[in-house]
């Protein structure tokens, strides 16, 4: 999370009008944060929850998935899968494609099965797959629900078309290390009103309105505090600051890296204006991983971002039993990508230091 003095100063003022006011639960600040972070991402409705996973497990539920499956890529996060389960679905895991890490018309179509009735479509490292558009038309022409999990997209785009704006409902994470973070925190965006009044619902333990009582649906306590909107209205503010960094680092990235034998940058689509919230690389075969990640580290003080996925959710134990097949790309990509560090504060010299650590490594594990 990168809070610059004047962004601290910020954070106190809000959370300070917040406890003067009492009202620390879905209070104004929620609602200013709901309204900018929607207008930031092409308009709709906003709806403020205590994190990215149960804005998830809300539009699952609003949409209907109970005894029914979900299509779910491999190699997305454990809360993508589990927001499915919890919602009371069943994940029927898909392919992937390679050229964006995320799902694609085709690996869609061959999951799409009597009993599916909704796809989540995830925006991997920030980039919005250009295979979107197929993929919603698939969805309408089969009759099932297309849910973006946008966990990684703050702020990015597709021909000007911005994530969220694509499915019937999509879930952003605020967790620290997101472009836009508020420690925890998460928001469903959506144009469909009526999802909308009833998310609400679903976040606020089930009940027909926040001040009366009578619970009408199975919700739990998913509401955004006053703190976390505090939080997240500020970074918020930064968001074009942060998107212009992260660019400046991917371009230097792909000019310092696109003749370096042994890795292959994950380069978005044309037209794609991804946020960069990872850049991925995928090793060739036979260079170890494990080894890549030490070497540097220990040679150049460069340490390597999480991997978006280092194993893919058909082989954990806790989704022992959802996988009909073995699915080789996700299995093959998953324990061969890498990610190469990217923060909104990033400066050239660090740059620099990444690309040197990454070039002089891949030569020594490949001599």
């Amino acid at each position: 999370m990168v809070f610059n003095a004047d962004d601290r100063r910020r954070v106190l003022e809000l959370v300070d009008s917040a406890l003067a006011s009492g009202t620390l639960t879905l209070g104004p600040l929620t609602s200013q944060f709901e309204d900018a972070f929607a207008a930031a991402h092409g308009g709709g409705y906003a709806v403020g929850t205590n994190s990215g996973t149960s804005a998830l497990e809300i539009i699952l539920r609003c949409v209907g998935v109970e005894d029914s499956e979900v299509v779910v890529p491999a190699n997305t996060f454990y809360a993508t899968a589990a927001a499915v389960l919890h919602a009371g679905g069943r994940p029927r895991f898909a392919d992937i494609d390679p050229a964006t890490l995320a799902l694609s018309a085709s690996t869609v179509e061959a999951a799409l099965r009597p009993g599916v009735s909704a796809v989540l479509h995830v925006h991997i490292g920030g980039a919005i797959s250009p295979e979107i558009e197929k993929i919603r038309g698939l969805c309408e022409e089969r009759g099932v629900a297309l849910i973006e999990d946008a966990a990684h997209a703050h702020g990015s785009r597709l021909e000007g078309k911005a994530a969220g704006s694509w499915s019937r409902a999509a879930a952003f994470s605020f967790y620290p290390t997101k472009v836009v973070a508020s420690a925890e925190g998460g928001l469903i965006l959506t144009s469909d009103q009526a999802l909308r009044d009833e998310a609400r619902i679903y976040r606020d333990q089930g009940k027909a309105s926040f001040l009366e009582g009578g619970h009408v649906r199975l919700g739990s306590a998913w509401r955004m505090s006053e703190l976390q909107a505090a939080v997240a209205m500020v970074h918020l503010s930064r968001l074009q600051d942060f998107l212009s960094v992260r660019r400046t680092v991917a371009s230097r990235y792909d000019e310092g890296l696109k003749d370096c034998r042994g890795l292959t940058p994950l380069v978005p689509s044309p037209g794609s204006d991804s946020n960069y919230y990872k850049y991925i690389a995928v090793l060739d075969e036979g260079v170890d991983r494990d080894e890549f990640k030490s070497r540097i580290r220990e040679d150049f003080s460069v340490g390597m971002s999480g991997e978006v996925y280092a194993t893919p959710l058909h082989l954990e134990p806790v989704f022992k039993g959802f996988a009909d097949e073995p699915l080789p790309v996700a299995e093959d990509l998953c324990a061969r990508h890498v990610c190469l560090p990217v923060h909104s504060d990033m400066t050239s010299a660090e740059v620099d230091q990444v690309i040197e650590g990454v070039r002089s490594t891949i030569e020594k594990l490949n001599s």
